[in-house]
């Protein structure tokens, strides 16, 4: 059954969501913009702010549902639930659905943080992202020392260790999409 949940949770972040709004709603490729990744930053420099904010909900919810039912609705728990964290994140950054050349995982991120810690992972997240764009103005770095900031606040406060094991996997997942960006 956990290995069942998994495989769930990494189809459901290997969807590529954000092509899909590209290809059928904004007709247009939006590997062909930006920074060519299939996510959406590029869908809202192809097709504008609304349908940006669109592929940045969907993205996310793609992590978002999988861990909040397996945390919420079924109790999973320990590394089951670490696991099922971690797998919508390497669904979208290796989709096989797009021959495994995902996106950079960051709404998808954002979305398990969500479901598995609702309101404390994705601000701690967001905030320390922000902080250090605002400091190094490189994405990348500011990316993985966000995710490295949150494991420290987390750490620090005493979160419960599947929220530390959790940010080691995805962190790891960040930091090889983002590996050409530094």
């Amino acid at each position: 059954m956990e290995i069942f949940w998994i495989f769930c949770a990494f189809l459901s972040g290997s969807l590529p969501l954000s092509v899909w709004i590209g290809n059928y709603l904004l007709h247009k490729d939006i590997r062909q913009y930006g920074d060519g990744n299939p996510g959406a930053t590029n869908v809202w420099k192809a097709g504008g702010a609304f349908w940006g904010c669109v592929a940045i909900l969907m993205d996310g919810s793609k992590g978002f549902f999988p861990v909040a039912l397996a945390n919420y609705q079924y109790g999973w728990e320990g590394w089951p639930l670490v696991a099922i964290t971690v797998a919508p994140v390497l669904g979208h950054a290796f989709s096989p659905f797009l021959q495994f050349h995902g996106g950079k995982a960051l709404a998808a991120t954002f979305g398990v943080w969500l479901g598995l810690t609702l309101w404390v992972g994705p601000t701690v997240l967001g905030l320390a992202f922000a902080v250090w764009l605002l400091i190094l103005k490189r994405d990348a770095w500011a990316v993985i020392l966000g995710s490295v900031t949150q494991f420290v606040v987390f750490l620090v406060f005493g979160a419960d260790w599947t929220w530390l094991a959790a940010n080691v996997g995805i962190t790891a997942v960040l930091l090889w999409k983002h590996k050409r960006s530094f």
